[in-house]
C-alpha cells in the first residue's frame, strides 16, 4: 500500500493524517496539543521548537497506529496556521518566539506600512492588519533592533517544520500570500513590499505551488522516522487553502466555513479580485492559477472552549471536550428560540470586517433570570452572527455562496450548524472526516506531488448531511442579528480606553 502524510501545524494542536494513496481513505490520525504564550496584552506567541516536538510526536502516533501502512509512505504535505513570523539567524537558529496570527501589537506598524505603500491592498490582496507577518517585521525592527540585525531567514510556521524535515527554506503561494509580502497577481515576492519592510529575497524562502516537491527528508530525520530518505515533502498550503483543498473547494464559487480555533468564510475563485476596502482577503490558493476570497475571524470554536472554562470550570479542567458537550446538551434541551442574551465573540480582537485588535468579548442583556444555557447559546449564536457580518462583506466584494461546506472541530455540532444555517440563510453540508480538513488537504497536495492530477485528487467528498435553514428560525434570528450588528459600533470607543 502506498500512503501519504498530511501534517497540519495548528495553533492549538499539531494534527497528522495517514492516507491511502489509492482510495484517499484515512488510515490513521494523530494529534498533539500546543500552548500559547501571552506575556503582554495583545501579544500571542509560540516557541517553534514546540511545533517540531509536537510534529515528531504526532508522526510517531501515526507510525504506532498503522505500522504496515507507515512503511508505504512516499510523500508528506504540510499545512499550518498562517501569518506567524518565525525569525531565524545565520545558522537557522530561532531568534525569538514566533509572533502569531492572533497577535495584536502591530497596529501602529500597519498604519506605517500603508503610508509606505499606498497600493498595498491592491498588491497584497488586503490592507495591513495586526497579525499579518509584514507589520510584525516593522515592530521587531523598531523594538528589538538586535534581533532584527541578526535576521537571515523569515518563515511561517509550517515552513519551519519543513526546514527541520528537509533542510530546505521553501513556502507555497497561499502561505506567502498571508505574509503580506506577495504580489498576488504575479505570484512572486513584491519588490515594493520587501523594500517597505527592509527585507531582501535572500531572507525569504523559495516560492512554489502547493503540489510541487520542495525536497526530500534529511537522512537523519528519515532514519528517526523510519521512512525512506527519498520521501518527498511538497510545498503544501496555509490552513485555509488546505482546508478548501480537503473538501474540493477548488473551483469558482466553491465555498465553506471553517470552525477551528479561528474562523474562515472561504470562497474559491479563478481570478485575482482584490477588494481591500471590505477587508476581505484576496489571496493565492494552494493550487496553481487559482485564488480565494476569504473573510478571517479571529474567534471561532475557541469561543465555545472559553465558555466551557468559564461556565463549567471544574468539568472543563477534567475534560474540556466533555464540558463543551454538556453545555451544548443543555442548550439543545432548552427552549428552541434565540438566546435573550447577545454575545460579541471578540475574545482575541477581530479582523474581518473590523480590523480591531482592541475589540473584546461582551455579554449584553443579562438579567436575574439568565441561565447558563442562555449564555452558552449566546456564545454560539454570537460566532454565527459574526459570520453573517462577514458574509455581507464578501457580498460587497462581489462574491456570494449559494451553499456552504463546514469543516473544523465546531462542525461536529449539529446544533451549532443548524444555527449557522438559520443565521446565514444558506444550506450547510457536512462531510465525513471534515474535522481533519487542513491536514487532509495537505495529504491531497502530497498525492498530486506524487503524480496525481488535481481533477482526480481534489474531488468533493461524499456529503454526510445537509442542514437546511428553517424559515421560522431565520425570521426569529433577525432581531437578534440587528442588535448584534449595533453593539460593536456602540462599544468601539470603549474598547480602546485604558
Amino acid at each position: 500500500m502506498t500512503t501519504v502524510i498530511g501534517l497540519d501545524i495548528g495553533t492549538s494542536a499539531v494534527k497528522a493524517v495517514l492516507v491511502d494513496a489509492a482510495t484517499q481513505a484515512l488510515v490513521a490520525t494523530a494529534s498533539r496539543p500546543l500552548g500559547i504564550s501571552r506575556p503582554h496584552p495583545l501579544w500571542s506567541e509560540q516557541d517553534p521548537a514546540d511545533w517540531w516536538q509536537a510534529a515528531l510526536a504526532a508522526l510517531a502516533g501515526l507510525r504506532h497506529a498503522a505500522p504496515a501502512a507507515w512503511a508505504g509512505v512516499r510523500a508528506i504535505g504540510l499545512s499550518g496556521q498562517m501569518h506567524g513570523a518565525v525569525l531565524l539567524g545565520a545558522g537557522n537558529e530561532v531568534l525569538r518566539p514566533a509572533i502569531l496570527w492572533n497577535d495584536g501589537r502591530c497596529e501602529p506598524e500597519c498604519r506605517e506600512l500603508s503610508l509606505r505603500v499606498p497600493r498595498i491592498g491592491e498588491i497584497a490582496g488586503v490592507p495591513p492588519v495586526p497579525g499579518f507577518t509584514a507589520p510584525k517585521l516593522l515592530w521587531v525592527a523598531r523594538h528589538e533592533p538586535d534581533i532584527w540585525a541578526r535576521l537571515r531567514l523569515l518563515l511561517v510556521p509550517k515552513d519551519y517544520v519543513r526546514l527541520r524535515l528537509t533542510g530546505e527554506a521553501a513556502t507555497d503561494m497561499s502561505d506567502a500570500a498571508g505574509m503580506l509580502l506577495l504580489d498576488e497577481a504575479a505570484r512572486d515576492w513584491s519588490p515594493p513590499l520587501l523594500e517597505a519592510v527592509g527585507l531582501t529575497r535572500l531572507q525569504l524562502p523559495s516560492l512554489h505551488e502547493g503540489p510541487q516537491p520542495t525536497g526530500c527528508l534529511r537522512p537523519d530525520i528519515a532514519a528517526e522516522l523510519g521512512l525512506p530518505p527519498s520521501t518527498i515533502v511538497v510545498a503544501g498550503a496555509g490552513d485555509a487553502a488546505a482546508g478548501g483543498i480537503g473538501i474540493g473547494a477548488v473551483d469558482e464559487g466553491d465555498a465553506f466555513l471553517s470552525l477551528g480555533t479561528s474562523g474562515q468564510y472561504f470562497i474559491s475563485t479563478e481570478a485575482y479580485r482584490p477588494a481591500p476596502e471590505s477587508l476581505v482577503h484576496a489571496f493565492a490558493h494552494g493550487l496553481p492559477g487559482r485564488y480565494m476570497q476569504m473573510a478571517a475571524l479571529l474567534n471561532g470554536a475557541s469561543a465555545l472552549a472559553w465558555a466551557a472554562w468559564v461556565l463549567a470550570p471544574e468539568r472543563a479542567a477534567a475534560d474540556e471536550a466533555g464540558a463543551i458537550a454538556m453545555l451544548l446538551a443543555e442548550v439543545a434541551a432548552g427552549p428552541d428560540r434565540p438566546s435573550p442574551v447577545i454575545f460579541l465573540p471578540y475574545l482575541s480582537g477581530e479582523r474581518t470586517p473590523h480590523n480591531d485588535p482592541h475589540a473584546r468579548g461582551v455579554f449584553f442583556g443579562m438579567d436575574g433570570a439568565t441561565t447558563r444555557a442562555d449564555m452558552t447559546r449566546a456564545v454560539i449564536e454570537g460566532v454565527a452572527f459574526a459570520f453573517a457580518e462577514v458574509q455581507d462583506a464578501l457580498a460587497a466584494a462581489g462574491v456570494r455562496a449559494s451553499r456552504l461546506g463546514a469543516i473544523g472541530g465546531g462542525a461536529r455540532s449539529p446544533l451549532w450548524l443548524q444555527i449557522f444555517a438559520d443565521v446565514l440563510e444558506r444550506p450547510i453540508e457536512t462531510y465525513a472526516g471534515a474535522e481533519s480538513g487542513p491536514a487532509f488537504g495537505a495529504a491531497r497536495l502530497a498525492l498530486v506531488g506524487l503524480g496525481g492530477t488535481i481533477a482526480n485528487v481534489c474531488l468533493k467528498p461524499p456529503v454526510h448531511a445537509v442542514i437546511e435553514p428553517d424559515p421560522a428560525r431565520v425570521a426569529a434570528y433577525t432581531p437578534s442579528l440587528v442588535r448584534f450588528l449595533r453593539l460593536y459600533p456602540a462599544l468601539k470607543s470603549e474598547f480602546r480606553r485604558d
